[in-house]
């Protein structure tokens, strides 16, 4: 049986291939496209993945997609609605995306890969679910996603067993720690989707000094769940993430390539303590409901490896396995990991033990591309070559490596605790 997973139209855009439970090929359309966190519709990473497989659309028996769009549009709905007019200039930019493709997602299927047979929609943070536990070598385990916003989650708190996935309890937006990380990203002048994993390297140039007035915006109560002030952003406005308000109580916003001032090293390192104490207050909660010693993380949150390193250290859970393609890239193959077992009830047997799952280039490939592009080069065996690469690193110079399959995912792995086996 062949299933290919979808994930796109809102970034990192990704396509997968199962062969009768087992990934065949994943890829991001970035890595085709070459434009950084692509949100296009991924026809050359399907276009691959069907290639890799040895196979034609005609061959595919589903095709799964990561989220439920007309749920979806509901929310982004209402809550321009309820935003309303600071919401106007982010309103008319984004519908004629919605009504020119978002919600006439068989159509596309037909219009882009030439499909017309069954499609199938499931909720996003249960695809986030999915990616993680049903690659996952546990047979059982408590399931803990988060990131800015699917439909209308935003973390959720579950367990899976054999086939079976469970969701126990939600968060909503527009109550995100993937927001909330993501406003203050653009606040110190990052790029929104792009720079949080900046933001996390430089917390640990600065003191959390502003962890207090942090913990007054956003509450934590005691089983993990929280609420952020909404008076301090604004996510939906189209202007910007933070408010007046915010500016007011924490200073002016970096300006893009500005210079990072001591109070901006500070604030990263406050938010990124915060975020921490949250990730550990929330999975130790999901441990008392579950006691389960495995746990599944997925979702963009979970791209932060440091509260990664601390859930791991600071929780009772002893065997953790984090989706690698953590991010929406990994939905593609949450999806289609969830209409092979828990809709259509086939056993889990594969389990995703890397993520070198895109193309690879032969030699004779290699030396087409170069010649094409009338670059200098040279060959040399594997011995010279390691001597050589090892002294320019010596000297401090920058070397660019491949080898084999192309990595799915922004993250060179996830990490596995004594992995049991099936």
């Amino acid at each position: 049986m062949n299933i290919l997973g979808i994930s796109c139209y809102y970034h990192d855009s990704a396509a997968c291939l199962l062969q009768d439970g087992r990934i065949v090929s994943a890829a991001q359309e970035e890595r085709f496209n070459r434009r950084k966190n692509s949100s296009d519709f991924p026809l050359m990473a399907a276009n691959y993945c069907l290639q890799a497989g040895n196979v034609t659309i005609n061959d595919i028996d589903y095709i799964g997609f990561y989220e439920k769009p007309f749920l979806k549009f509901s929310r982004v709905v209402l809550s321009h609605l309820r935003s309303y007019p600071f919401s106007l200039p982010n309103f008319l930019s984004t519908m004629p995306h919605w009504l020119q493709d978002r919600l006439i997602m068989p159509m596309i299927f037909k219009r882009e890969l030439g499909y017309e047979g069954k499609s199938i929609f499931i909720k996003h943070h249960l695809s986030h679910a999915a990616s993680a536990f049903l690659v996952s070598p546990f047979e059982e385990a408590a399931i803990l996603t988060a990131d800015s916003v699917g439909e209308w989650a935003t973390t959720t708190m579950g367990s899976g067993c054999n086939s079976e996935i469970k969701i126990l309890n939600e968060i909503h937006f527009p109550d995100s720690l993937g927001l909330l990380y993501t406003a203050i990203t653009t606040y110190l002048g990052f790029a929104a989707d792009e720079g949080e994993g900046k933001v996390m390297g430089l917390a640990a140039y600065g003191k959390p000094r502003y962890i207090e007035a942090l913990r007054n915006i956003v509450v934590v109560r005691a089983d993990g769940s929280f609420i952020i002030d909404q008076r301090f952003f604004g996510f939906n406005t189209g202007f910007r993430m933070y408010s007046r308000k915010f500016v007011a109580m924490f200073g002016p916003a970096r300006v893009p390539d500005g210079l990072l001032e001591e109070r901006h090293c500070d604030m990263a390192a406050s938010l990124q303590l915060f975020i921490e104490e949250t990730l550990i207050s929330i999975a130790r909660n999901l441990y008392r409901i579950t006691k389960s010693d495995n746990l599944c993380l997925a979702g963009g949150v979970f791209l932060n490896c440091v509260a990664n390193s601390r859930i791991i250290e600071e929780t009772p859970f002893k065997n953790i396995f984090i989706q690698p393609a953590a991010g929406d890239s990994g939905g593609a193959i949450g999806v289609a990991s969830y209409m092979y077992h828990s809709l259509l009830g086939n056993q889990r047997d594969s389990i995703m033990n890397d993520t070198y799952l895109g193309p690879d280039y032969s030699a004779n490939q290699v030396r087409r591309a170069l010649a094409s592009a009338g670059l200098d080069f040279r060959e040399m065996e594997d011995g010279a070559l390691s001597e050589y690469v090892a002294e320019r690193i010596a000297q401090n110079k920058i070397v660019g490596w491949f080898q084999g399959r192309m990595e799915f995912g922004p993250v060179r792995w996830g990490t596995v605790q004594s992995s049991p086996t099936r």
